[in-house]
């Protein structure tokens, strides 16, 4: 019988192998680096969250710690520290500086009636390092940060007001 094709004998399989493991380093790199660009977008929408999040205490309750606690729980899965957490309240005509917001004296206008129309803004930065080590010698650390400015709606400092709302 002549059969037509080429034939398959002893050395296909060893080829198979070879090709098999010079490809499978590249296949599980981009495996990895798919899971990583998750993480990065994960994280990027956590520190957008929970800034949002102590952003809408900020408009309530100008307590500083209150504004980064609540942050911070909305942050919880990337391990923030609330006192990295940052929060500021600025003049809506000079929005880009910080802490700009102050009465007519030139005092910090946070736990006075001046306080309405400030923007309060909170700002969550974050630290991403990759979950593999040639991934992270690629990319490198990146600087993730959330970032939200909100109008000031109420005014409450505790303990001076202890009834603060809970922007919940």
């Amino acid at each position: 019988m002549n059969r037509v094709g080429p034939r398959l004998g002893r050395g296909s399989r060893g080829q198979t192998l070879v090709e098999f493991a010079l490809i499978l380093p590249i296949f599980l790199l981009i495996v990895v680096g798919i899971f990583d660009a998750g993480r990065v977008v994960y994280a990027h929408h956590t520190a957008n969250n929970a800034a949002r999040e102590g952003g809408r205490q900020a408009i309530v309750d100008q307590t500083e710690a209150h504004v980064q606690a609540r942050a911070a729980q909305h942050a919880v899965a990337l391990g923030v520290d609330p006192a990295n957490i940052e929060v500021d309240y600025r003049n809506p005509d000079t929005p880009d500086t910080a802490d700009s917001c102050l009465t007519k004296d030139g005092d910090p206008a946070v736990g006075t009636n001046e306080i309405y129309g400030c923007l309060a803004v909170v700002r969550v930065p974050y630290t991403y390092d990759a979950a593999t080590p040639i991934i992270g010698s690629l990319m490198g650390t990146i600087q993730i940060a959330g970032e939200v400015r909100f109008p000031v709606e109420f005014n409450c400092v505790e303990p001076d007001k202890p009834q603060c709302p809970v922007g919940q």
